[in-house]
């Protein structure tokens, strides 16, 4: 007879996508029979036909969610979106303390299939970017986002690379922005001056690592334009949120509230480069301006001038030359270094150990081959800044000694650089508590740039250090409407979470604390905040839950190294921010 052949494991890549209730403990305390009855409408009218429509299968269901497989990635976030909408309608007429909410994440991975199972990292990993996922909210990895930016009608929000229990290497993770949150958006009047946005160019270059390049020229000339006092320039943060998509202008205009849009593109081939832009009117779609620069590679500040002043000719003619020449700013001669900072930008914007690593290293290369490249050392300091605030420093004297002496380097070298003078005082409040001297720096660098969202984000903080918290809700106000849909708004929400913390308007506190622990849940003093502002207005079940998730992001966190998270001047403050905390149930 023959032998019985061994069972075949089959394993196949596909799309996982993992989802439950939020809060289903405490809807089924309040009321059983109803969660129960409700759930189970929910699954049948919204959650298995639109899992079946799109070509995916429920695997098992979990008591309070399900698992899914889908054959793509495409597949499974337009499910995830359609039943999260369908769900909303069917739960708006439902009392708040009654609503049903999904939390989803979707993962790409190789599992290994049983017929009512599937099993691996890829299903861990979306189990994992659920619990990630806000109420109503959608997480999804850098696996499917790869393969499903630019088929979707969906915007995404970075979270940044971020480690997962029990999954061993980080996980980079984007929330998706479906549409009716993007129609949520409020309606922006346009500014009293004319105001602009410039919208990633496009790289031409035969070589796709040539993208960090076009993202630094339209950088360039966004600063540039920012420059201008009397223009209202959009943050670059908020302009990138379109990159890789095909835009309607007069869409964007009204989600910016702005009047113009310049796009363009980039090819760099040897030593020559072209730079072509088309400046339009976003309220009528026409174009107002079109033109392309060539040079060698050695010009290209020049080209970027040049692009800068077309624009600026085409929105106000009568603008005399000298003003123009007194808004361009040549960063460094030596187009080397120039390389290794726009190399930097990037990776400092990437919330890891690792990328941060890399940050400090291209930043040092660009200021050894220029040691007055004083935008360089600001952003070096910015690095150590996050490491600190993050707890990443491994000799906390050294390195920040060595932040502050890149802070100082910085403020010094730049008197007409905002980056420098900006992220350079802030890394002086921050790591060496020179608040004086960081205010001053600060106000300087917004004199020079008064279109600097960053800055004003980072100058409504060191209000906050200084005691300051009518100043920072005016500076939080500022940066949110230079970068409206800006992926870091978590950081204005959170500014403006402890502004209204220290005028003692607790509730309010914690309803900003919220609004920007949605947007990044791993974002500790927003947690904080949320934490000791629950407490203090005497929500102590909510203000533990905060603690627990604070204590999960930093188990080392205690009242006696409150100093090292927020570095508040006035002894007051922090006292009242550790006894909030204490009442959370912070240890010593």
């Amino acid at each position: 007879m023959p032998k019985d052949r061994p069972n075949r494991i089959e394993r196949r890549l596909s799309a996982i996508l993992a989802a439950d209730v939020a809060g289903y403990s405490r809807l089924m305390h309040n009321d059983e029979e109803a969660t129960h009855s409700r759930l189970t409408t929910l699954l049948a009218a919204a959650i298995e036909p639109t899992i079946g429509e799109h070509g995916g299968r429920i695997v098992k269901n979990t008591g309070d969610g399900f698992l899914a497989e889908f054959p793509s990635a495409v597949r499974a976030v337009r499910a995830a979106m359609e039943f999260q909408t369908r769900i909303r309608e069917l739960t708006t007429a439902d009392a708040e303390d009654r609503r049903i909410a999904f939390r989803v994440g979707v993962n790409i991975g190789d599992v290994i299939v049983e017929p009512h199972d599937v099993f691996g990292d890829g299903v861990n990993i979306a189990a994992r970017l659920e619990g990630i996922a806000e109420p109503g909210g959608i997480c999804i990895s850098s696996s499917a986002y790869d393969q499903v930016v630019g088929k979707i009608a969906a915007e995404f929000v970075e979270l940044g690379e971020q480690r997962l229990k029990n999954i061993a290497r980080p996980v980079r993770i984007f929330k998706v922005m479906d549409r009716v949150t993007v129609r949520q958006r409020p309606v922006l009047a346009l500014p009293d001056k004319p105001s602009i946005a410039v919208l990633p160019f496009q790289n031409l270059s035969a070589d796709p690592e040539q993208e960090y390049f076009a993202d630094g020229v339209v950088e360039d000339i966004t600063m540039a334009l920012s420059r201008f006092p009397w223009l209202f320039v959009i943050a670059r943060n908020s302009s990138f949120t379109y990159k890789g998509r095909v835009v309607d202008v007069k869409q964007v205009g009204r989600e910016l509230g702005i009047r113009y849009l310049l796009e363009g593109s980039v090819r760099k081939a040897g030593n020559r480069i072209r730079i072509a832009g088309q400046l339009i009117d976003a309220e009528t779609g026409a174009h107002l301006w079109v033109d392309r620069f060539d040079g060698a590679l050695a010009d290209i500040f020049e080209l970027q001038d040049h692009v800068t002043s077309s624009v600026v000719g085409a929105i106000a003619p009568k603008l005399q030359d000298a003003e123009i020449k007194r808004a361009m700013h040549k960063p460094t001669e030596n187009l080397d270094a120039y390389d290794y900072y726009l190399r930097g930008l990037p990776k400092a914007r990437r919330h890891t150990v690792e990328a941060n690593d890399k940050a400090l290293q291209l930043f040092g290369k660009a200021t050894a081959l220029d040691p007055r490249l004083a935008c360089a050392y600001g952003m070096a300091a910015w690095c150590y800044t996050q490491r600190k605030a993050r707890g990443w420093m491994v000799e906390d004297t050294q390195e920040s000694a060595e932040a502050t002496r890149l802070a100082r380097k910085a403020v010094h070298l730049g008197g007409d650089d905002p980056v420098a003078l900006c992220m350079g005082g802030y890394a002086l409040a921050f790591v060496a508590h020179e608040f004086d001297d960081a205010a001053a720096f600060m106000d300087r660098g917004l004199v020079v740039n008064p279109n600097l969202a960053q800055a004003w984000m980072l100058s409504s903080w060191l209000r906050i250090w200084r005691g300051e918290p009518d100043l920072a809700l005016d500076h939080v106000a500022q940066a949110m409407r230079l970068s409206p849909v800006d992926p870091s708004q978590y950081g204005m929400l959170g500014a403006a979470a402890y502004a209204h913390f220290l005028a003692g308007r607790y509730d309010v506190a914690s309803s900003y604390a919220e609004q920007s622990m949605r947007d990044n849940p791993t974002f500790l003093l927003s947690i904080c905040s949320f934490a000791a502002s629950s407490a203090l207005a005497g929500r102590h079940g909510q203000a533990q839950r905060g603690l627990t998730q604070a204590l999960e992001c930093n188990p080392n966190l205690r009242a006696s190294n409150l100093k090292d998270l927020a570095p508040f001047r006035r002894t007051e403050d922090l006292a009242t921010f550790a006894e909030g905390l204490r009442q959370a149930g912070l240890p010593e």
